[in-house]
This record gives C-alpha cells, sequence and structure tokens, in this order.
C-alpha cells in the first residue's frame, strides 16, 4: 500500500530539491513525510531539506514519557544523508561532558551551539540519534529521518528566533555527554547494509534481492519499504524513489535486480528500553 505523502513548507527548506523531489514554485519544502498506516503506526518515515539551522533540542524516551503519565511517546531516529553542500554539518552530542545547570546556562548564553559537536556530512553518511541526545541538523544538508511516531520536541536554543524554547523540559531528560561513535558510519554507494537492530526498529538498505539473513529478520510482521535505485512492487503495486509504502509481509515486495530500497520494521520489545 503506497503510503499518503505530506509536503510541509519551512521557512528553513529549500527551494531546489535533490532528486526525484521537486519544490512548487515560490515554496520552500522543509519535509516531505509519509502518513504513517494504521497497520503500522510505530515508525514515521520523512525526508528533510534544511537552508538554515535547525534548533538545537533532544526528545524524550518511553521510559520518560511513560513515568510523565503521557503514555509511549518517546523518540529514537535515525538519518542518511543523502545530499549535502559543500561544508554542510549535524550537531551530535557534546563535546565533553557536562551536568544539568551547566547545560541550561549554555541554553541561556547560546554557547551550547559550539558545545555540541559538529559533524562534517556527506550522502551516505549515517547517524543514529539515541532518545535523550542533545542534537541539530545544519545548513545545506538533505536527510532521511526514520523514527519512533512521535511528536515529541524540546527546543534547548533556536539562534534567537521568536519561537518557543522549551528550557526545564529539555534540560530535564537530555544527556550531557558525547555521541556514542558506534552509532554513527558511512554507508558504501554498492552492496547490503544492516543500519539499525533495535531497541525500537531496524533499518536496511539492500541491493537487489535480500539476502536470506535479511529475509528471515524482516519475515515477521508488516515492513515500511523505501526505494532509492529502482522500481519496487509492493503487492503488485509500482513502488519508486521518493515514496514509501507498506508491506505486510516482505514476500509481497518485489525487488529490482539493479535496485535499492530501505526497508524499516518495528520491533515491539524494545532489547534495552531507553533511559
Amino acid at each position: 500500500m503506497l503510503l499518503t505523502t505530506k509536503s510541509v513548507e519551512k521557512p528553513w527548506g529549500k527551494d531546489r530539491l535533490p532528486s526525484p523531489f521537486t519544490a512548487p514554485d515560490g515554496q520552500r519544502i522543509g519535509e516531505i513525510w509519509f502518513e504513517p498506516p494504521r497497520d503500522l503506526p510505530q515508525l514515521l518515515v520523512k525526508y528533510i531539506f534544511t537552508s538554515e539551522k535547525l534548533s538545537v533540542q533532544v526528545h524524550p524516551s518511553d521510559t520518560q514519557t511513560k513515568a510523565a503519565g503521557i503514555g509511549r511517546q518517546g523518540k529514537e531516529e535515525c538519518w542518511l544523508v543523502i545530499d549535502a553542500e559543500p561544508g554542510a554539518t549535524l550537531g551530535i552530542g557534546f563535546e565533553q561532558a557536562l551536568d544539568s545547570e551547566a547545560m541550561r546556562a549554555a541554553a541561556l548564553d547560546g554557547s551550547v551551539e559550539q558545545m555540541l559537536v559538529w559533524h562534517e556530512v556527506k550522502p551516505g553518511d549515517f547517524f543514529y540519534i539515541p532518545a535523550n541526545t542533545v542534537h541539530a541538523i545544519g545548513a545545506g544538508v538533505s536527510i532521511i529521518e526514520i523514527q519512533q511516531n512521535s511528536d515529541i520536541t524540546y527546543r534547548l536554543y533556536d539562534y534567537g528566533r521568536p519561537r518557543e524554547l522549551h528550557l526545564e523540559q529539555a534540560v530535564g531528560v537530555a544527556k550531557g555527554e558525547p555521541h556514542d561513535p558506534t552509532y554513527r558510519l558511512h554507508v558504501p554507494e554498492k552492496g547490503d547494509a544492516a543500519l539499525v537492530d533495535g531497541p525500537y526498529f531496524r533499518l536496511d538498505r539492500v541491493d537487489g534481492l535480500p539476502d536470506r539473513e535479511t529475509a528471515r529478520r524482516y519475515s515477521a510482521g508488516a515492513l515500511l519499504v523505501i526505494p532509492r535505485v529502482g522500481e519496487a512492487r509492493v503487492a503488485n503495486e509500482p513502488i519508486v524513489p521518493g515514496q514509501c509504502a507498506l508491506a505486510h509481509s516482505i514476500e509481497d515486495v518485489v525487488f529490482a535486480p539493479l535496485g535499492s530500497c530501505l526497508l524499516a520494521q518495528p520491533i515491539m520489545e524494545p532489547v534495552t528500553p531507553a533511559t
């Protein structure tokens, strides 16, 4: 089933988008996302396009949102860079550990921006962002984001823009620590790549037909299919780059021998709950 696509204008969006997307004349598109289907509501897939830095922010974990009495609304996410202007960066985690009071003071005076580690990026760079990780997307980058389907975001700092901050909530859930280097890698241009395997979802890049091990891991339950090169077919419906589809089983997917897809699937019971 092809998912409904939503294009969202943002002041920090772009009027020129990487292929296969195009921005309507006069519009700055910041996000293109796919409405989560009723049969698989746990994950949200979106493309993000930036011409300016996004806010310094953090997301809570499921454990924290449940303790706050608002149910399971934590947010872990990952980014795959698909296009980047020279010098484009992503800010993830801190250079050095800091406590909550130091983080609050840095957010108030703006120095929190310089305390982040800013990674210069290129297409194929991949980052997993656990809940509680302070992060920011820089200007001139286009990414695919796969995330837990939650809209809870706490802004620490927004470069003086007149938008609401959530300082106390952010400091209350943020970890003032560096980003674990095992959560980032560069995806080769060719070949299968296991990108995420828990705790909340799995994500793979598959070139051509999936190998036996990948097919086995996706054999139980519904999954999302995100073509990157060539056409796939889901329940005999063609799916092309720039689209996303729900497959009720990996057996419903016909992969192009020379194509490439991302596969995403929720993991119902986390292996290691976030704290």
